[in-house]
């Protein structure tokens, strides 16, 4: 491969493995670097750039992480068909084809991660020669996962729990199904905004729902029976729910005699601060808590878990085993081997810089035109706006290829607007592009 055409600037605060990662995009974009096109060594192009190979490698994982290059093993690093075959001019038309799917930018998308990597077909190929087992599996799910699940937990998030205390679930909402059933009549308590997917969950099992406060302390639970809360990084808003809080929602959960269901939504995530520990590990008796592979390795994996406080654990798995519920055994062998072997805490920790950076470009965007919700942490941020405007930015995104969601939709009494905008389910260049248009609509408005 010939060399390439990439120049540094050194003063800018755009880091170098950025700067030729996007450099890389623009010439593949621009058709001067097609499919299958091999790219310089990262030790000829760390040479020719005067910078170490490492700053390279960065950005050679990244073009990976995002698509835009594959490394094939022993031959290099080669362009990827990102376009079916076909580079997308500069000049190509601004809004989508009639045919072409809208990016989403929403808030369960997580970053490209590299999938195609060999840890991740080492997974699958251990699935495909592994035995299945030959009935219906433990109740609790595959014991080495939830061995492996348990030291991460311990490690990670402050949770010391035994194997035999986790539940391998199909998911959060799975879980939240698990543990409704073993709960004495009465309604549940969802944090308002909140998570629209908990609250079709809790009315789809004949319970009412109890609007909780997302931003202040939950004093009161309104005759609730269990409150599920979003501690980590409330979902949508992306608060961080302050230490004090936690102790006013556990000592309000035991004077109601109710059940705190925690769902740890994007803990891992966090790069502006280290995570907050879990808030089960304040309160094992009084906490459900609930966990999910979605954001660490990818949503359709279907794989999550739960710790159900000691008093309802053997009736959760007692209803499983007569139910045959729980996750598919080939996703759970796969992420066994995917804890095993290192490959989530590698990509957890690439994500973080890519969230992290991308989080200062939608700041830089957006700040002059609307109200941060809360610290950006994870891959969205939240926008406060009057609803006029939000649902023009909105509009104006959807003319332009990408959709976003309200604010508004995920409240039910209370009356926040704005916009959500995520930035993990894109590459660089939509996520650019999108900004732009955002930022033009507000700025009319």
């Amino acid at each position: 491969m010939q060399a390439l055409p990439i120049s540094l600037d050194r003063s800018s605060q755009g880091p170098l493995p950025s700067q030729i990662a996007a450099q890389v995009r623009e010439l593949v974009l621009a058709g001067t670097l097609r499919p299958g096109n091999r790219l310089p060594s990262s030790r000829a192009l760390a040479s020719e750039l005067a910078v170490s190979r490492s700053v390279v490698d960065r950005a050679y994982e990244q073009l990976i992480a995002e698509g835009w290059a594959e490394s094939r093993h022993g031959s290099g690093t080669f362009v990827s068909d990102v376009r079916g075959g076909t580079a997308r001019s500069r000049a190509a038309p601004a809004g989508p084809a009639p045919e072409q799917r809208l990016v989403r930018l929403d808030a369960g998308t997580p970053w490209g991660f590299p999938r195609q990597d060999a840890g991740w077909r080492r997974a699958w190929r251990e699935v495909s020669v592994a035995e299945p087992p030959r009935g219906y599996d433990d109740p609790r799910g595959l014991r080495e996962l939830r061995e492996a699940l348990a030291d991460r937990l311990a490690r990670t998030r402050g949770l010391a729990v035994s194997a035999d205390e986790i539940i391998v679930t199909a998911g959060t909402t799975d879980a939240l199904r698990q543990v409704l059933p073993e709960l004495r009549p009465g309604a549940i308590g969802v944090e308002d905004p909140g998570y629209r997917a908990a609250v079709e969950t809790v009315r789809s099992s004949g319970r009412d729902v109890v609007d909780l406060p997302a931003t202040l302390p939950i004093s009161a639970l309104g005759g609730a029976v269990a409150a599920y809360v979003t501690p980590a990084h409330q979902h949508p808003l992306g608060r961080v729910m302050p230490a004090a809080d936690r102790l006013t929602l556990l000592e309000t959960a035991r004077r109601e005699d109710a059940l705190v269901i925690e769902d740890d939504y994007d803990s891992e995530f966090r790069y502006d601060v280290a995570p907050v520990p879990a808030l089960a590990a304040l309160d094992r008796d009084r906490v459900a808590y609930v966990g999910t592979a979605a954001k660490s390795v990818v949503p359709t994996l279907r794989v999550g878990w739960l710790v159900p406080p000691p008093s309802l654990l053997d009736a959760v798995v007692r209803r499983r085993d007569v139910t045959h519920s729980g996750a598919a055994w080939p996703s759970q062998r796969a992420l066994l081997t995917l804890l095993r072997d290192g490959w989530i805490d590698r990509t957890v920790r690439a994500a973080r810089r890519v969230y992290a950076e991308r989080a200062a470009r939608v700041v830089a965007a957006l700040s002059p035109h609307a109200e941060l919700a809360a610290p950006i942490a994870g891959m969205y941020s939240a926008w406060l706006l009057p609803e006029p405007e939000a649902v023009r930015a909105r509009d104006a995104a959807r003319a332009e290829g990408f959709e976003l969601n309200l604010l508004s939709t995920y409240a039910r009494t209370n009356k926040v607007s704005g916009l959500l905008v995520s930035f993990g389910g894109t590459t660089d260049v939509e996520l650019d592009r999108a900004l732009g248009v955002l930022g033009a609509a507000l700025r009319r408005g």
